[in-house]
């Protein structure tokens, strides 16, 4: 069978660069499946992105499909055929179908019976005639959710198509896809290469688009941009703010990056790098330098698409570009440290957090009592707790945030300090917002914890507590990110706190505003059930994560010293016989209608196997009851493992259901202390 290299290119206008790799990703996985569903196997698979171009190229794939060999039975032969052996009407057409005559069919005999047959030979088709079909298949699954139509077209795409190339080695495959007909000619580089090029193989589709100026890989473009950033950077004397979006980004904008650095006035320094190093960013795609004591420099670092003759025209514009939007920064911090941090308090009044849970203002001033309180069971500063909840929010009606909205906390700290507030109010007001995504920083100070926990608690609290749980993909409080970041803190930062009684605390804290009188029970079953995704990141299997959470421990720093005890205790090779020997006693002392209090009385037993187990049973409760109460659940658990071989031995030569009432009630009570013994633990039995 004939192969050879596809290559299949869409030339358009530029494309959304936050869209770029997913509609790259998308046409490539369209195009492999309608190829493999076509029965034309290929090599290997690689696609390509820039912003004028989507781009695919198959490495030998089979240029026709294979000859199929079909069956197609026919109707019974007593269905077929009447009582004189004349071929019925739905043989005859049967046979009419399938361009034969009755005569010519053959018979298929099974121990089911014997029917009309026709063997067939389909002849496969060329790449060239299915490409069409598989082209068109793939684009209707590219992630579009607004298309677009352009000039008297009826097409209708994410952006205007101008060029679209299908070859197949150096052959042309003629085709027409959203009313643009196949082509040599290949779009070149906007500047470099306005005339384009005509391609006479799909070999050289790479190599001529970089003759054109153009780099089609993708990721070969974020390499370049890195390395390139990073050599600036460091010529410079600083390195540059790692972040991958926006390198991903400034690649899905540039087709041939080239990285120039240019300065800004060094009396925007006095502004905080924060609101600078947004506004590079996030307006400009620039990457901001940093020394290596993390101060910013007046130097930052930007990708143009063009190799100019004379950079200097280009770094002077950016250069000019850039100024007014760090003077409004700058105007921004110098007008609002002229009002007080608390005179803003007031002004949250006036913005709402949720109608029937009050404004920002109401918000704030709950946080503030709540932190006080979690803040005393940790033992910190309750004033600065206290504090930092009041302030939290005050910057959300500054200028500087309303412009700049990234910068929440962050420039509440910033004026706090400017106010004379403490370091430790001023980071707790940063802090509180933390963890802000999978991964972020913990707050660190017990302080800026207790802010931080009461800010999440309130929202969850508050929520589940007029009924708006989250349901599907609706989540507009964000509570699942709220309850992973009370999660994460609390066991990051080993606070041991009971969730039961910090859900108390704040269900007090709304007076009368709630309507869901169990939201307390609500939110704890919604913060246990974090926990799964959670573990299951961590690489936890789902049934240990299961067999804590059937003991529903409310203090999260207790659920996770559980989660790894139990483990490494299914690591053990005592593991699996005595999580099925906790499941069995399970079954039997549910099914039992007997009152089971787990008191043995020593004279009833009879075998040898139950008493050694109870006397191990009654041992091992002096050895892990201790280490249970301590939290040493590993140690207890391994304690627990030395049951393997009683326990097994028990049920080798013990009748559980003995017909004498009390000596089976006795056994039961037995089983019920070593249950018990597990339980206090997790519930091994759910062990796979």
């Amino acid at each position: 069978m004939q192969k050879e290299n596809l290559l299949i290119e869409l030339g358009t206008e530029e494309l959304p660069p936050k869209a770029l790799k997913s509609l790259r990703d998308s046409l490539k996985a369209g195009l492999e499946a309608g190829l493999k569903s076509a029965d034309l196997s290929f090599d290997s698979i690689e696609a390509y992105a820039t912003p004028r171009r989507l781009a695919v190229m198959v490495k030998q794939v089979e240029t026709e499909q294979k000859d199929k060999a079909v069956e197609k039975r026919g109707p019974a032969i007593n269905v077929a055929f009447d009582d004189s052996g004349k071929p019925t009407k739905a043989a005859e057409g049967w046979a009419r179908s399938n361009g034969i005559t009755v005569d010519e069919a053959e018979r298929l005999k099974t121990d089911k019976g014997e029917w009309l047959l026709h063997k067939a030979t389909v002849k496969g088709q060329p790449l060239a005639e299915l490409m069409q079909g598989i082209l068109e298949a793939s684009i209707k699954t590219l992630p579009i959710p607004k298309p677009m139509r352009w000039g008297n077209s009826t097409a209708q795409f994410i952006r205007p198509v101008h060029t679209l190339t299908i070859l197949l080695g150096s052959e042309l495959i003629d085709s027409e896809i959203l009313e643009t007909r196949s082509a040599r000619f290949v779009q070149g580089h906007r500047f470099h290469s306005p005339e384009g090029f005509e391609l006479d193989h799909a070999d050289n589709y790479v190599a001529k688009l970089r003759e054109a100026k153009v780099i089609a890989n993708f990721e070969e473009r974020i390499s370049t941009i890195q390395s390139e950033v990073s050599r600036l950077a460091a010529e410079l004397g600083g390195q540059v703010i790692q972040d991958d979006e926006l390198v991903e980004e400034v690649a899905a904008l540039v087709e041939w990056p080239v990285a120039l650095t240019a300065s800004f006035d060094q009396g925007f320094l006095a502004v905080p790098k924060e609101p600078l190093i947004v506004t590079m960013k996030d307006d400009q795609r620039y990457f901001p330098v940093e020394d290596g004591k993390g101060n910013l420099l007046s130097r930052f670092i930007f990708i143009t698409n063009i190799d100019s003759r004379d950079p200097q025209q280009i770094i002077q514009g950016n250069e000019k570009v850039v100024r007014p939007r760090l003077a409004d920064a700058q105007f921004f911090f110098e007008s609002d440290k002229k009002k007080p941090l608390e005179s803003r308090v007031s002004s949250l009044d006036s913005v709402l957090f949720q109608k029937q849970l009050g404004s920002i203002g109401d918000k704030a001033r709950r946080i503030s009592v709540l932190a006080g309180k979690i803040a005393a069971e940790l033992n910190a500063n309750v004033e600065a707790a206290e504090r930092a909840g009041l302030l939290c929010k005050a910057d959300l009606v500054s200028d500087m945030v309303s412009e700049f909205p990234e910068t929440q906390g962050v420039m509440g700290k910033h004026y706090a300090l400017s106010d004379g507030e403490s370091a430790t109010v001023a980071e707790a007001i940063e802090q509180h917002y933390w963890p802000r995504f999978s991964g972020d920083d913990l707050p660190i100070t017990k302080e800026a914890s207790a802010v931080a926990l009461a800010d999440k608690l309130d929202t969850l609290v508050g929520i589940f507590g007029i009924g708006q749980v989250p349901k599907g993909d609706r989540d507009p409080f964000a509570l699942r990110r709220a309850a992973l970041g009370l999660l994460r803190t609390l066991v990051g930062r080993n606070l041991p706190l009971d969730l039961n009684d910090l859900l108390r605390i704040s269900v007090e804290g709304f007076g009368g505003k709630l309507t869901n009188e169990t939201v307390a029970a609500d939110v704890f079953d919604f913060l246990l059930g974090r926990f799964r995704p959670w573990y299951v990141e961590q690489g936890i299997s789902v049934d240990v994560i299961q067999s804590v959470l059937a003991r529903s421990p409310s203090k999260p720093t207790d659920f996770d010293q559980r989660v790894k005890a139990v483990q490494r205790f299914k690591s053990l090779t005592s593991a699996e016989s005595l999580a099925a020997a906790n499941k069995r006693v399970g079954n039997i002392l549910a099914k039992s209608e007997e009152p089971i209090s787990g008191d043995v009385k020593e004279e009833l037993l009879q075998e040898e196997s139950e008493t050694s187990l109870y006397q191990l049973v009654k041992q091992t409760e002096s050895t892990v009851e201790p280490l249970i109460a301590n939290a040493e659940y590993s140690d207890a658990l391994t304690h627990l493992s030395e049951l393997k071989e009683p326990v097994d031995a028990f049920f080798e030569h013990v009748m559980v259901n003995a017909d004498n009432n009390d000596v089976r009630i006795n056994r039961l009570n037995l089983l019920f202390r070593l249950r018990q013994l597990f339980l206090k633990i997790a519930d091994i039995s759910l062990l796979q």
